[in-house]
């Protein structure tokens, strides 16, 4: 077990690009095995998450390889062309991975098993079997709809109409990925919008997705089934995700100036940043561009005096794997925050609303908790750290309480800090060449 102790940095600076976007980068490679031709991929994230989505792909019958270079090449099999695997699929700890791999699985009449580690077997996944079943997929799954699940895809699949009952990219991304096999139109209507990755990856690999908003805020994305994908190059963007902790470290630490080049800013997944703003953060767009239906830009930050805000509940899908770091902020900032509509935070890696509120306890900070909402008095002063804190095997609450140790009176200490590298591979590292003071505990 890795341990990691975080103590006060000096002033961060320099200019970074932290790892690939992963929620691109688990599409990438899924889209390219579903289709004709090759498909080059360059600025893949290279954690544990995204290399367990390659290692399936491969084991359904596509060609991935990484380059000497570092671009991956996936040489499809096409939509409907997947094989049936010899042996258990095993996605790690990858949430999303698996999700959209039972909504492409969804469209092959063969049969799988799908498991995980401790934590992902842990997670509730009838969410996304429920409207699976009405295209006409099968499971048995472990007790409590949880991993290990063995599936079979739909024989004759049948084209869906299905509202979503809450907000959440990985239902919606897993009935899209479905439908690519189904005749006829498959739609999927949101209450609110969530993150479109799946909508503007699958349009570049040459399918055709209508998106439409009605009065009520609700958005209803249709896909025409059957579609040839052709091959493509994509450019995966920065993960705004992982861009999260240097940044608000940036805006934590006094005299720090940073600049994360080429940062994904999709609106639809920019709501940290937006909140950081309205905190009174000192965050700039610099370069803006757009990279295979992706907006980019280069974030420079510096640090700043934050207060505490109400953030909107309509604002959580945008920002649903900030709000750890947001809380860090929040501990720092004077006044109170407010954070409402975070019990989707209940069912990730770990619960990560109870245990940011028991991490940041230890560490001193006065909050609140209920079922979901998290409540955070700041008083604009450091606090106090000088915890330990056990991450659950989550990779963004261990980061989260790494950049709380930067600017705390204390050191911070994680354990179970290997986790960090199923998204942020050389973190740590990354942080101290910006000025951070992390080491590795002895074991």
């Amino acid at each position: 077990m890795s341990v990691i102790i975080s103590e006060s940095a000096n002033p961060l600076r320099g200019t970074v690009r932290v790892p690939g976007d992963k929620s691109v980068s688990h599409r990438a490679l899924m889209f390219g095995a579903l289709a004709v031709g090759e498909t080059n991929i360059s600025g893949l994230l290279e954690g544990d998450d995204v290399l367990a989505t390659a290692a399936a792909m491969r084991a359904l019958g596509a060609q991935v390889t990484r380059g000497e270079d570092g671009t991956w090449q996936v040489f499809g099999c096409g939509v409907g062309g997947l094989a049936e695997p010899g042996n258990v699929l095993d996605m790690g700890n990858s949430g999303t991975a698996v999700r959209l791999l039972m909504g492409v699985l969804a469209g092959h009449a063969f049969p799988a098993t799908l498991t995980g580690d401790a934590s992902l077997r842990s997670r509730p996944m009838e969410r996304i079997m429920k409207p699976l079943r009405d295209i006409g997929a099968t499971f048995v799954s472990a007790e409590g709809g949880r991993l290990p699940i063995t599936m079979t895809g739909a024989v004759d699949p049948l084209p869906t109409a299905y509202e979503m009952p809450m907000a959440s990219a990985q239902v919606k991304s897993a009935v899209l990925l479905a439908g690519l096999s189904v005749p006829g139109e498959t739609v999927v209507i949101e209450p609110v919008p969530t993150r479109d990755h799946t909508e503007r990856l699958l349009r570049h690999f040459g399918a055709d997705v209508r998106v439409e908003d009605d009065p009520d805020g609700r958005r209803r994305v249709t896909l025409v089934g059957e579609p040839e994908l052709e091959g493509r190059n994509v450019v995966v963007p920065a993960d705004i995700s992982s861009a999260a902790f240097p940044m608000v470290a940036a805006l934590l630490v006094p005299g720090s100036a940073v600049t994360l080049t080429g940062v994904g800013t999709n609106p639809l997944r920019a709501g940290l940043m937006d909140t950081l703003r309205d905190m009174g953060g000192d965050l700039r767009l610099e370069n803006s561009r757009d990279e295979d239906g992706e907006p980019v830009a280069d974030v420079v930050v510096r640090a700043a005096k934050l207060r505490g805000v109400d953030v909107p509940a309509g604002r959580v899908p945008s920002m649903i794997d900030e709000f750890p770091v947001l809380a860090v902020c929040a501990a720092h900032a004077e006044g109170t925050t407010r954070m409402t509509g975070l019990s989707e935070l209940r069912v990730k890696e770990s619960d990560r609303l109870a245990a940011m509120a028991q991490g940041l306890s230890a560490c001193g900070v006065a909050l609140e908790e209920t079922e979901d909402t998290l409540t955070i008095f700041g008083d604009g002063k450091a606090p106090a750290g000088g915890a330990e804190i056990d991450s659950d095997l989550d990779h963004r609450i261990a980061m989260a309480f790494l950049v709380l140790g930067m600017a705390s009176r204390d050191a911070v200490r994680v354990a179970q800090a290997e986790t960090i590298a199923t998204s942020f591979p050389g973190f740590a590292d990354m942080m101290n060449g910006l000025g951070a003071n992390m080491s590795e505990a002895p074991s």
